[in-house]
């Protein structure tokens, strides 16, 4: 399988291609002019959902045809279970028949949406709520994380859905993905430089990035993190690290010890000293939960994602993955339960997904309810 992580050692998959459909868009991009905000505002994930959007992944050259039948599995496994809770659309050009498709709940819609992979969260709409209550979509250009994937559809879907909903998509000026950036719905925003501070996205300064999401999802307040560029295809997105779970108050996944021999630990360690000494939009410190990394995983591959951190928040529930730890699962199982007393917490094996370089966050996108 050639995963998000693995894709990077490869050399790339169809960079020539992504480059050449991407690179207008990423000049238009950079050069649009940004929206008035207007008073628009991302609200938080554990906001009332009118319902949740997932996307079909197809794309054979991405995985090849056994594991993309598994990542199928593994989508329809996570559909399945939030649909208990809320209403969920599956994202799809109409007239496929895998297998896998006569498993989702008859209760899931399917919008004629063509799609290339399942990364909703990067790809899908960034959906955001004007001071009357209407509704719009931040527009976050997706141009498969830096052209290094073809994204001929998943970076038409952000404008397919406004268009079918019929709402306005509001011009952020900016190429990212809304898994490189947390908020807590107060008006603080974190991110990983290495994600937005790029030039494979963006040709702009810290300032003026920081400027545009700000604007663009109505905060005040930006804390930027190094991150990691070029080690896997995100360039380290931080929702596979910290979370904010309410205001002020930030979910990290990091061990006690940082091991200077893995970047990624170091770098997750780099994180945590900048949320130590950061503060939220009313100046306050952070309040920071730490959770510990998972103490061994079932999945045989070693680039393995095991990010508990990459949960969902939907209505009445909270869906994150276990790995096979009984321990660690525990423990995280725990935590989230704390973090969110009124939810269920529900705990899925979802390992063609994190095989796959991601998460149950980066495969759902939320649609506020107003």
């Amino acid at each position: 399988m050639i995963n998000r992580r693995r894709l990077l050692e490869l050399g790339g998959l169809g960079l020539t291609l992504a480059g050449a459909i991407g690179a207008s868009r990423f000049l238009a991009a950079n050069e649009a002019q940004t929206e008035d905000n207007l008073g628009y505002h991302m609200p938080p994930e554990s906001a009332p959902h009118e319902r949740t959007f997932m996307q079909w992944p197809v794309s054979v050259a991405a995985y090849g045809k056994a594991d993309l039948e598994a990542v199928q599995g593994a989508i329809v496994a996570l559909a399945n279970a939030i649909a208990e809770f809320e209403p969920v659309v599956m994202l799809g050009a109409v007239g496929r028949s895998d297998h896998h498709l006569h498993r989702l709940d008859p209760e899931i819609e399917r919008w004629d949406i063509p799609t290339d992979d399942l990364w909703c969260r990067d790809s899908g709409p960034t959906f955001v709520v004007g001071p009357s209550g209407q509704l719009a979509i931040a527009h976050l250009r997706f141009n498969g994380w830096g052209n290094k994937q073809p994204h001929p559809n998943d970076g038409l879907i952000a404008q397919r859905v406004a268009q079918r909903l019929g709402l306005p998509l509001l011009e952020s000026g900016l190429v990212g993905e809304q898994g490189g950036m947390e908020h807590d719905g107060a008006g603080t925003i974190l991110a990983h430089a290495s994600s937005w501070v790029n030039p494979n996205r963006n040709n702009l300064s810290q300032a003026e990035i920081g400027k545009r999401l700000l604007s663009a999802l109505g905060g005040t307040n930006m804390i930027w993190a190094p991150g990691v560029k070029d080690a896997d295809i995100t360039d380290y997105h931080i929702d596979a690290l910290a979370r904010f779970v309410g205001p002020g108050h930030v979910l990290i996944q990091i061990d006690e010890e940082e091991d200077p021999d893995d970047p990624w630990s170091r770098a997750a360690h780099q994180t945590f000293a900048v949320l130590k000494q950061a503060r939220d939009a009313r100046g306050k410190p952070l309040r920071i939960t730490t959770l510990p990394e998972a103490g061994s995983v079932r999945s045989r591959r070693g680039d393995f994602v095991a990010s508990y951190i990459n949960y969902y928040v939907c209505n009445g529930a909270v869906v994150a993955s276990q790995f096979g730890d009984r321990r660690s699962d525990e423990t995280a199982r725990a935590t989230l339960q704390q973090l969110y007393p009124d939810r269920k917490v529900v705990m899925l094996n979802v390992d063609p997904i994190g095989e796959s370089g991601g998460g149950i966050h980066c495969a759902t996108q939320q649609q506020p309810k107003i």
